[in-house]
């Protein structure tokens, strides 16, 4: 049953999406063969307590704004479950394919899942579950706590809309590992200084 707040506007819930999954998507260059991470607790964008007031109407609203985004980058999303199923994640089976993961035998529901995982498993076209990603970057929507799906290093990205109804918004994109010591550099052009006669790599 859909407990939304029928005052709740959805064609701007879908607006407000669309705009800050475009802003992470170019900040973090989200193209394909990279998978983006979204937790939604339903409830608190219709400004209710998280895992009380689950809603089909704004699983929609939120998943018609991300469908653009992704048709318009082409990245991949996995859709985190609730902490009944362990934060599980719903995908298309192309995507746990092409990211080579491990499916698990689970159908989410409202109240097993959350309203959001469950929508997004009956609405692709073949969705499957697993357990875990390291994904490129993520949006958390309603405090749901998706950083054990991102890969290090997460760097924090403060969206231009705070928040989506009632609920809050993170989002982070990651980076790799800045590794080495005081030689070390991260860009080409130092690297390209290194190693003539007068200063050997090796030295």
């Amino acid at each position: 049953m859909d407990n939304a707040d029928k005052a709740l506007d959805y064609a701007r819930i879908t607006r407000d999406v669309e705009t800050i999954a475009q802003e992470l998507a170019v900040k973090s260059d989200l193209k394909p063969g990279k998978l983006l991470v979204v937790g939604v607790s339903t409830s608190e964008v219709a400004a209710r307590p998280i895992g009380t007031s689950g809603s089909d109407r704004v699983a929609e609203s939120l998943f018609l704004g991300l469908a653009q985004v992704k048709q318009r980058f082409g990245f991949a999303i996995a859709f985190q479950c609730c902490e009944h199923l362990n934060r599980a994640l719903v995908m298309g089976r192309e995507t746990m394919e092409r990211f080579a993961l491990d499916e698990v035998s689970v159908v989410p529901a409202p109240k097993a899942g959350g309203a959001m995982a469950s929508y997004v498993y009956r609405h692709l076209q073949e969705p499957c579950v697993v357990e875990a990603v390291r994904a490129h970057a993520g949006i958390d929507i309603g405090d749901t706590l998706i950083g054990m799906h991102l890969r290090p290093v997460a760097v924090p990205l403060r969206p231009s809309i705070r928040a989506i109804g009632g609920a809050h918004v993170n989002m982070a994109y990651t980076r790799p590992k800045l590794i080495g010591g005081a030689r070390a550099v991260y860009v080409l052009e130092s690297a390209d200084k290194l190693g003539t006669p007068e200063t050997p790599a090796d030295a």
